[in-house]
């Protein structure tokens, strides 16, 4: 078979799995139908909000289902109606056997990160906050047990020490996709077999894990090291976001919002949280190390800014510190 004509079905949700969609539609693979999550309102005016893959999938004409149950019967039936060689899945959610074992190529997934390393819900934050120094994509088959089959194909990539999870989400979003095409085209050509994650693990203790991140997850803890909080403030901006609380000489908490920080190695004695101010263009925390000076920042219910911004407006001083 030309790896062409295998018919393709497609699952995904987010901005990143758009671009290995709309590679395989460009490239003339042939995508009989595009799977992703049902629709859900979004913002103030919590109006219903397409997903990215949806939105391209209706854009080019793509037969589209968006089921709530993966097991549900119906859903099925027409699972199997569009009777698919391959499934590919990016950023989507798990899948029962009964789908992903349906085809009689299998299903691949592209995951972002080198497994067996950072299995999870946020491989990208994961790798970013613990100060990795390299990262990539890898496809691999699905199995019962989540990201743990056979890898494919591996392509690597460096994070810089100040790049932030933003720009490395889009570097592997861009890699991402010819390595879809590549995978497609070897499993078809049978040019690949993969190799068990298990003969890559020596201890698995030494495996780090990406869970899913919530609110608390991204508080700051001032008491940890400048380069520890620098790598937490990257690995989570521009979203969901570090944030602390900024109080007041009066005891009033406002939260805040940190995207982008600098590292400042210095011995001190003050106290953890600790703001250092020229009132005019510089703020920085103290923390045990040294100091992390501070970017860009957003308080809630304002728009992001720089600190010269920020301190036109609020006279901070040593009286005030970050909870």
């Amino acid at each position: 078979m030309n790896p062409k004509e295998c018919r393709i079905v497609y699952m995904g949700t987010p901005e990143f799995a758009v671009a290995p969609l709309q590679a395989l539609v460009e490239n003339g693979y042939n995508v009989v139908g595009v799977i992703t999550m049902p629709d859900k309102p979004a913002g103030r005016g919590h109006k219903i909000q397409f997903s990215p893959v949806k939105q391209y999938a209706l854009e080019k004409g793509l037969s589209l289902l968006q089921p709530e149950k993966l097991k549900d019967e119906t859903f099925l039936g027409d699972l199997r109606a569009w009777k698919a060689d391959m499934q590919i899945v990016v950023a989507f959610r798990m899948l029962p056997e009964v789908v992903w074992n349906m085809p009689p190529m299998g299903t691949f997934n592209l995951h972002a990160s080198l497994l067996p390393q950072y299995r999870g819900a946020a491989p990208i934050n994961w790798a970013v906050m613990n100060g990795e120094v390299e990262t990539g994509v890898t496809t691999f088959r699905l199995t019962h047990e989540i990201d743990t089959g056979k890898i494919l194909f591996q392509e690597k990539t460096p994070i810089g020490e100040n790049e932030n999870v933003g720009e490395i989400y889009e570097r592997l979003m861009q890699i991402g996709a010819p390595l879809v095409l590549k995978t497609v085209d070897a499993i078809v050509n049978g040019t690949v077999d993969g190799i068990a994650q298990e003969r890559l693990v020596e201890d698995e203790d030494d495996l780090m894990t990406a869970p899913k991140i919530f609110k608390d997850t991204c508080r700051i803890n001032w008491a940890g090291d400048v380069e520890a909080l620098h790598n937490f403030v990257r690995g989570l901006s521009p979203y969901p976001a570090a944030w602390s609380e900024l109080v007041s000489p009066e005891g009033e908490h406002t939260g805040v919002k940190i995207f982008e920080t600098a590292k400042q190695l210095e011995n001190h004695m003050l106290s953890y949280g600790s703001i250092v101010t020229d009132g005019k263009n510089n703020l920085k925390v103290a923390v045990c190390d040294g100091y992390l000076q501070i970017k860009s920042l957003q308080l809630a219910g304002k728009r992001r800014m720089t600190p010269t911004e920020l301190l036109c407006g609020l006279k901070l001083d040593e009286k005030w510190h970050f909870d």
